[in-house]
């Protein structure tokens, strides 16, 4: 009987199934200009790694400084720095360009820094006084907890206060379908989401968006990517980390600089 007894137990233990191991889990959010890069080394990372699953999602800047300041997400992605935020170790992984865009029927292709300013605080209603069509003015803002909003605030508006009286759209994507499809539109986009898109990049005081003049400095919308993480991260947040900020073919693939490349140095981003 005793036998029998040790018999249906050891049966019973060989089979019971192995514990399985519990996957790690990380949540990114924030930034929108950031979102391309983060989204898509989420995927790679987590093929590659299959018990580390990655969910990726924007809200802004300040919406992902926020979170991982509370701990709701791992990350928190953004275009500008976190004064004041103690607690939050900061993780530059990339730069970006940002663009200003119009819509082709503007009939502008550059604009001076101050022609800019005038557009944006509202001073400047019509295209033809920058030189282009007879065509009102169509502002496209950003809402307030943007970092692309910020980073363009800070570069470009110098004391002229944004004008609030156009429409503000929620992220990247949406402001390029937007300015496309309105006649006379103008917003600001990360470089990397305007790509075979019908949108017209502009030049700013003679000079384009491109990595040589956004490395050297010569032009002035640029920030790096930060992502944010409540104080030091465990080894795996840091390996998924590492990945996105190494991996120079998937930077440049989309549209994002690395790091080492940049020859200036900007300690206000």
């Amino acid at each position: 009987m005793i036998k029998r007894l040790f018999g249906v137990l050891a049966l019973t233990v060989l089979a019971a199934p192995l514990a399985a191991f519990a996957d790690t889990q990380i949540s990114a959010v924030g930034s929108t200009a950031l979102l391309p890069l983060v989204k898509e080394a989420a995927t790679e990372y987590s093929t590659q790694h299959q018990d580390v699953k990655i969910s990726v999602s924007g809200g802004g800047s300040y919406v992902g400084i926020a979170q991982a300041r509370s701990g709701t997400a791992e990350l928190g992605d953004s275009d500008v720095i976190a004064p004041g935020n103690s607690g939050l170790m900061d993780h530059k992984v990339a730069v970006v360009s940002f663009a200003i865009i119009v819509n082709p029927s503007t009939g502008v292709t550059g604009l001076s820094a101050a022609q800019v300013r005038g557009i944006f605080s509202g001073r400047v209603t019509n295209w033809k006084d920058v030189g282009g069509a007879n065509q009102g003015v169509v502002l496209i803002n950003r809402p307030r907890t943007s970092g692309t909003r910020a980073v363009f605030n800070a570069t470009m508006m110098g004391v002229s206060k944004i004008n609030e009286a156009g429409l503000t759209v929620d992220s990247s994507g949406t402001v390029v379908t937007t300015v496309a499809t309105t006649p006379g539109s103008v917003s600001y986009v990360a470089l990397a989401y305007t790509r075979n898109k019908p949108v017209t990049v502009l030049m700013i005081n003679g000079v384009a968006p491109t990595e040589g003049n956004v490395i050297t400095g010569k032009y002035p919308i640029w920030s790096y990517e930060h992502i944010f993480t409540k104080g030091k991260p465990s080894s795996e947040i840091d390996a998924f980390i590492r990945y996105i900020s190494s991996n120079r073919s998937l930077l440049e693939k989309l549209g994002y600089i690395p790091v080492s490349r940049m020859k200036v140095k900007e300690t206000n981003r």
